[in-house]
C-alpha cells in the first residue's frame, strides 16, 4: 500500500500555513503535514520540533530541514508506504521511531458529528474522548474532543512531553469537534488536551471530559483505557429488572459514601471488590434491598463527597479500576441486591483542568453569572439550552446504566434547576422568555434525559431529589410530567424530623405535621428519605435529634423508623443511622462501628433488619405505596395523647400500625379495627429485643361492635415512644 497525495487546499498560502503550524496556531494541521501535491510536485512534511535530523525507517530517504523542527522531501509518492515508519534522532543523541499520524484520513463519521450537534447522539461516549482503535492494521488511539472557541487543539501526554506541538488535532466541519488518531499509543497512557483559544490566545490545559479512567487525585490527566475484558454474571438481575413492576415491589435503600463507610487497617481507602464483599454482607444482614452510593464519578476534592464531579464517564480511581467498580456492582446483583447511583447534572466545578471556561469561552456553563454560577455551592450551571452540552448529560446517564449495569439514577439538586431564582436575590437572575422564573431549557433537558434512559432500558429507575411542589415530577412526560420514575418526600422527611426534635410534652401542639402529609402524599411516587443531608453540617446525628435521655433517643429513634417503614412510600437510610451512629458523619473517617458492642445499639441493628424483613414481606406494606386505596386512617385525631392508628391494606390482606409518641404507656386504649376476631402484634418497637421496656400484649382480641366508623374494636396497652404493628391472625 503506498501512500495516498492530497492536493493543498489553497486555503491559505503555503507559507501563512507554515506559520500558523510553526505558532502552534493551525486548525488543520493535515492541510500541510503528510503527503501532498502542490504545483505538480509530491511533497512529504513532518514537523518535529525537537529533531535534528528525520528519515523514513527501513532504508527510506531523509528528509531535509527546513528549520523550526519542519522537514520536507521532494519525490515520486509511490516510493512512500501509506503510513510512513518517521526514524529520527533529537539533540540528546537518541533515536525514536514513530508512524506518522498525519497520513491519516479522518476517522469520526459525518453522522456521528450530525448527532453530536442535534444533541441527539445518545452514545457519544464511544465517539468523543480516547478510544483504542485500529485503521489499515495500524493500531494506536483515537482521540476526539469539543471544543468550537478553539483556535487549535493538542492531545498532550507523556509520550510527547506535554508538548502541545507535537500532536495538534484536525477540526471536524464547523461543529467544533476535533480529532486525532495516534498510531502506537496503548492503554494506560496518561493524557491531556492543550487548548489554545481562537480570540484571547491563551493556552489551557484540559483534563478529557469524556475521559473513562483518571489518574489519583490530586493529579488530574486521563488514562487511556484499555478494552473491557469484564465478564458480567448478572444476566438473571438484568432480565428481572426489566421485567419487574418497581411500583409494587419493596424497595428499602441503603444510602453508602463508599470513601467513609468502612476503611483499611491503615486507614485507607477499601478496593471496589473488598468494599462489595463487606456491604453485600451487611445489606444483606439488615434486609435493604438497595445500595444507594454517593457520586463515585471522578472528583478531585474529597470533601464535596463526589458532588462536584470532573469525570462523568469514570467511577472515580480512589476505590480501584472500572472492572473493580463493574465487579462491586455485579456483586451486589448476584446476590439480589440492586445498585443506584447519585448523579449530579445540576452543577460542576470551576477546577481550571475540567469543564469550567473550557475552550477559552463559557462552552459548558452560561456565560451570564445570572444563569451560569451556583451561589451557594460556588460552582457552575450547565447550559441545558445547548445541544452538545444536553448530549454530553444524556450520554454520561446511558453509560453508566449500560457499561456498569447501573439500576438507576438519583438525581441531584433538581430543584435548583428548575427555578432560574432558586437561592437568589432580587435582580440577581434572568426570566425566561415568558417573564416566569421557570428554566424551560432544563426543564426540557429532564424530560428529554428521562424519556431516552426509559424508553431505552426498562426497569431502570429515575429519582429526583427535588425539594418544591412542583407538579408531577414523577408522572409520565407525556401527561406533562418531568419523568422521573420516583421524587424524594423533602416536605415528609423535615416535617418529621421537626415533630421528632420536640420534647413530648410539647407534641400535641404539632400533631398535624404528622397528619398533613397524608394530603399529598399519593400525588407523586415518593421516597422516604433520610440522607446524608440530614446528619451533617451540624444538624446532629439521627440518635442525637432525638430529645430525652439515652433511653428516650433510642425509643424515639425506633419509634421513627418504625413509622417510616410503615408510612406509604419507599425508604431510604443513610450509613451508620441503622445502628445509631453517635456523631455527625464526616468523610474523614468511618463510621463508629464500635458502638455495636454496646445492647441499645445491637438493639436498634436487630429493629432496622426486621423493618426491613417485615416491609419485604407484607404486601399490605408496599403493594400500595403510591396508591391511596393501600392507607386508611384509623384516628389521626387524638392529639391529646399524640397517638395515630392507620392501616395499610392491599385488599384484603390488612396490617394495623399505632403509634405512641409520648414516654406514657396508654393503657385501655381502644381503637376500631376491620373484624372481629384473634390479631397478634408482629412487631413492637419497645420489645426488650431492641432494648425497650417490652410494654404490650403479644395476643389481641376484637369484638364486634362499631367503634370509630370500623365494625369491631380492640383494646389494647400502648408501650410508651412505640410502636405496635398488628395482623389478624
Amino acid at each position: 500500500m503506498t501512500a495516498s497525495v492530497v492536493p493543498f487546499s489553497g486555503k491559505m498560502t503555503e507559507d501563512d500555513a507554515i506559520v500558523r503550524l510553526l505558532e502552534a496556531r493551525h486548525h488543520d494541521p493535515f492541510e500541510l503535514l503528510g503527503l501532498h501535491s502542490h504545483e505538480g510536485d509530491s511533497v512529504y512534511r513532518v514537523y518535529l520540533p525537537n529533531a535534528l535530523s528525520v528519515h523514513i525507517a527501513d532504508g527510506g530517504p531523509a528528509l531535509t530541514a527546513k528549520g523550526a523542527g519542519l522537514f520536507i522531501w521532494h519525490g515520486d509518492a509511490t516510493l512512500l508506504p501509506a503510513h510512513p515508519v518517521i526514524e529520527y534522532t533529537t539533540d540528546s543523541g537518541h533515536t525514536h521511531r514513530y508512524t506518522d499520524p498525519y497520513t491519516f484520513l479522518p476517522q469520526l463519521s459525518d453522522n456521528d458529528m450530525h448527532l453530536f450537534g442535534e444533541g441527539r447522539h445518545w452514545h457519544v461516549y464511544r465517539v468523543l474522548g480516547a478510544h483504542l482503535h485500529e485503521v489499515d492494521s495500524v493500531a494506536g488511539v483515537r482521540f476526539a474532543v469539543w471544543a468550537p472557541g478553539a483556535e487549535r487543539v493538542s492531545v498532550v501526554g507523556q509520550f510527547n512531553h506535554w508538548d502541545g506541538r507535537v500532536h495538534p488535532m484536525r477540526v471536524r466541519g464547523g461543529g467544533g469537534v476535533w480529532e486525532l488518531f495516534i498510531p502506537d499509543l496503548q492503554a494506560d497512557e496518561i493524557y491531556k488536551f492543550e487548548i489554545r483559544n481562537r480570540d484571547s490566545g491563551d493556552i489551557l490545559l484540559k483534563s478529557d471530559p469524556y475521559g473513562r479512567c483518571y489518574e489519583h487525585r490530586p493529579n488530574t490527566a486521563a488514562i487511556i483505557c484499555a478494552p473491557v475484558e469484564y465478564q458480567w454474571q448478572d444476566s438473571d438481575w438484568l432480565s428481572r429488572r426489566e421485567h419487574c413492576d418497581w411500583q409494587h415491589e419493596p424497595m428499602s435503600v441503603y444510602e453508602v459514601h463508599l470513601g467513609s463507610w468502612q476503611l483499611d487497617e491503615h486507614g485507607g481507602f477499601l478496593n471496589y471488590r473488598e468494599l462489595a464483599h463487606r456491604l453485600v454482607e451487611h445489606v444483606t444482614r439488615t434486609g435493604f434491598t438497595h445500595i444507594e452510593l454517593l457520586p463515585v464519578t471522578e472528583h478531585p476534592l474529597d470533601a464535596s463527597w463526589g458532588y462536584q464531579a470532573t469525570g462523568y464517564f469514570a467511577p472515580t480511581s480512589r476505590y480501584g479500576t472500572p472492572d473493580d467498580f463493574r465487579y462491586f456492582v455485579d456483586y451486589c446483583h448476584q446476590h439480589g441486591i440492586g445498585v443506584l447511583l447519585d448523579w449530579v447534572p445540576a452543577h460542576f466545578p470551576r477546577d481550571d483542568f475540567a469543564l469550567a471556561n473550557f475552550d477559552g469561552t463559557a462552552l459548558y456553563e452560561h456565560e451570564d453569572p445570572r444563569r451560569g454560577e451556583h451561589r451557594d455551592w460556588g460552582t457552575l450551571i450547565y447550559n441545558y439550552g445547548r445541544n452538545e452540552v444536553r448530549n454530553f448529560l444524556v450520554s454520561s446517564a446511558m453509560y453508566w446504566i449500560e457499561e456498569y449495569h447501573i439500576d438507576g439514577l438519583r438525581v441531584d439538586a433538581v430543584a435548583s434547576m428548575l427555578y432560574l431564582d432558586y437561592s437568589r436575590e432580587e435582580g440577581d437572575w434572568l426570566p425566561n422568555q415568558y417573564g416566569g422564573n421557570e428554566n424551560l431549557e432544563a426543564i426540557d433537558f429532564v424530560r428529554e434525559m428521562n424519556s431516552v434512559v426509559q424508553s431505552q432500558h426498562k426497569g431502570v429507575l429515575m429519582v429526583a431529589e427535588e425539594s418544591t411542589s412542583w407538579p408531577q415530577v414523577s408522572r409520565p412526560v407525556w401527561l406533562g410530567g418531568l419523568g422521573f420514575s420516583m421524587k424524594w418526600n423533602m416536605g415528609w422527611m423535615h416535617d418529621t424530623l421537626q415533630y421528632f426534635n420536640k420534647d413530648p410534652v410539647h407534641r400535641h401542639y404539632h400533631h398535624d405535621q404528622l397528619t398533613f402529609g397524608l394530603l399529598y402524599a399519593f400525588t407523586e411516587n415518593f421516597v422516604l428519605p433520610f440522607s446524608h443531608d440530614e446528619v451533617v453540617h451540624g444538624k446532629s446525628s439521627m440518635l442525637y435529634k432525638m430529645p430525652g435521655d439515652e433511653w428516650q433517643r433510642f425509643a424515639n429513634l425506633r419509634l421513627l423508623y418504625t413509622y417510616m417503614y410503615t408510612y406509604p412510600g419507599k425508604k431510604l437510610l443513610f450509613m451508620g443511622s441503622e445502628f445509631a451512629q453517635g456523631d455527625e458523619w464526616s468523610h474523614e473517617r468511618a463510621l463508629d462501628w464500635y458502638v455495636l458492642e454496646y445492647p441499645m445499639h445491637q438493639g436498634l441493628m436487630s429493629l432496622t433488619a426486621d423493618l426491613n424483613h417485615l416491609y419485604r414481606e407484607t404486601p399490605a406494606l408496599y403493594k400500595n405505596e403510591f396508591d391511596h386505596h393501600g392507607f386508611e386512617w384509623i384516628d389521626c385525631h387524638d392529639s391529646d395523647q399524640s397517638v395515630l392508628s392507620y392501616l395499610r391494606r392491599d385488599g384484603d390482606d390488612v396490617v394495623i400500625v399505632l403509634l405512641n409518641f409520648t414516654p406514657v404507656p396508654r393503657q385501655s386504649y381502644r381503637i376500631g379495627v376491620p373484624s372481629a376476631g384473634a390479631y397478634q402484634v408482629i412487631l413492637n418497637s419497645d420489645s426488650e429485643y431492641y432494648g425497650g421496656s417490652n410494654v404490650g400484649e403479644k395476643d389481641l382480641v376484637a369484638d364486634q361492635g362499631p367503634w370509630m366508623n370500623r365494625p369491631a374494636s380492640m383494646v389494647l396497652n400502648l408501650p410508651p415512644l412505640a410502636a405496635l404493628v398488628i395482623r389478624k391472625k
